[in-house]
């Protein structure tokens, strides 16, 4: 789930179409069709993919590629399975999860080297660490938090509840005591902006940091290789371009979500680059280590969530990741 607040302004059908669409166009000649189903309405944190369109570097690879639109009842598992798109924004917790529940996907490149996922609460709420958690309420995307379980484990959270995200910051705007989960990319800003100062508790630092990937189905990686070589190569190169020069990118993202503000592109993004959220410590931009999707699994496993036990270095690939620069 990437930033729940923003309402979809989406297919104003001409802008589409020059990003590659809302919907499948014929194949220019020569260029292969492929699609992208994103985690969420276009925004800042798809900028690289934007990015590579844009700039036509998925036409250099020979590719034709459509960028579908998320949302909160998008299932980019099934539309991967089924052949409806044959990449989809997601996370390493999940392809592992999916791997666990029958569904064979793999991811092929990061996206994100850290999760943006955070716990937000206001400035003078009694909860300074995650361990104090205990005795409140946290609002959250119900049935899509397996780090919230993780929360509970690891730090022994006997009377913490849980409640529904509204995917909206009014009720913390109304409320001194309300906890929510966000990404600290998004939300803080609306907070901001109505002058109330926030703290907010990246998950990643309770050791529950998983990726954020690009995944297909693992029937799509053994028959077409090199297309999926094309797509990582394209995209990377798009995030590479995107943290240095985001800003026609940002304005063609805005066409197509004007719900977003020029202030709130500017946000998230200064928040993806400032934090190293797409390259992580150093250059590792699209890059994975192998113990981390091993510690990833254990804990997964640890928790239940997956049930059966398999080789993690199922779940991703090293094959199509560039070079570090």
């Amino acid at each position: 789930m990437l930033n729940p607040l923003r309402t979809v302004a989406v297919c104003c059908f001409g802008v589409c179409l020059m990003l590659a669409g809302c919907h499948k166009q014929p194949a220019a000649s020569g260029l292969t069709p492929v699609t992208l189903q994103t985690d969420w309405y276009p925004q800042p944190e798809h900028g690289g993919f934007y990015d590579a369109q844009l700039r036509g570097y998925y036409k250099d690879e020979g590719l034709d590629v459509t960028i579908l639109p998320g949302g909160p009842y998008v299932n980019s598992d099934q539309e991967v399975s089924v052949g409806a798109a044959q990449f989809e924004m997601g996370s390493s917790d999940h392809v592992l999860q999916a791997i666990g529940n029958g569904v064979p996907l793999v991811a092929v490149a990061a996206t994100m080297q850290h999760d943006p996922q955070a716990i937000m609460v206001h400035k003078d709420s009694p909860v300074h660490g995650f361990q104090d958690l205990d005795g409140h309420a946290v609002a959250i995307r119900l049935g899509a938090s397996t780090w919230f379980e993780f929360l509970v484990k690891r730090y022994q959270l006997k009377n913490v509840r849980e409640i529904p995200a509204t995917y909206s910051v009014a009720n913390f705007l109304q409320d001194p005591g309300y906890i929510q989960q966000i990404f600290v990319t998004s939300e803080p800003f609306f907070v901001h902006q109505a002058g109330l100062p926030v703290r907010t508790m990246l998950i990643s630092e309770t050791g529950y940091d998983p990726y954020r990937v690009m995944a297909t189905s693992q029937s799509f990686v053994q028959q077409h290789p090199e297309i999926v070589g094309k797509f990582v190569r394209a995209s990377v190169r798009g995030w590479r371009d995107y943290l240095v020069h985001p800003d026609d990118v940002n304005a063609a993202i805005a066409k197509l979500n004007p719900a977003m503000s020029v202030a709130q592109m500017k946000f998230s993004y200064e928040g993806l680059r400032d934090q190293h959220f797409i390259t992580g410590e150093g250059d590792n931009l699209g890059r994975f280590d192998p113990a981390r999707w091993t510690s990833m699994y254990q804990q997964l496993l640890d928790l239940k969530v997956i049930q059966k036990p398999f080789d993690p270095a199922t779940a991703y690939t090293l094959q199509f990741i560039p070079p570090a620069h």
